[in-house]
């Protein structure tokens, strides 16, 4: 399971990259919880995507470093560089911790923190 789980995120991370917002929420499931820690909580696909569409105007470039995986959870470390508010680049080192249920991401705890 853990591996299939790996695979999915890194097909749901693919999309993201790609621009596809509704690819990417196609692995989600529909009651999503979505945390940035320090930040908002977002409760469901539909406040996922009206997220992305506002803060993924410009699809966030990032890389995956490692990939850490055991029953219903994966853990992904990286960098993600995105628009601030200004539209200039920001660059982040990040955790994303995300619990599975059913072959579909169904929670995120993010942890980002700017690098510079």
């Amino acid at each position: 399971m853990s591996e299939l789980n790996k695979s999915i995120l890194q097909k749901a991370n693919a999309a993201v990259s790609a621009g596809d917002n509704e690819g990417f929420l196609a692995f989600c499931a529909d009651d999503i919880v979505w945390s940035t820690v320090g930040g908002e909580t977002l409760r469901g696909k539909d406040a996922v995507r009206a997220s992305m569409q506002k803060d993924y105007v410009n699809p966030p470039e990032f890389t995956v470093h490692t990939l850490i995986a055991e029953g219903d959870w994966v853990v992904a470390l990286g960098d993600i560089t995105s628009a601030g508010a200004d539209g200039k680049p920001v660059a982040n080192a990040y955790s994303d911790v995300w619990r599975f249920r059913d072959g579909k991401m169904a929670e995120l705890r993010a942890f980002v923190i700017p690098t510079g």
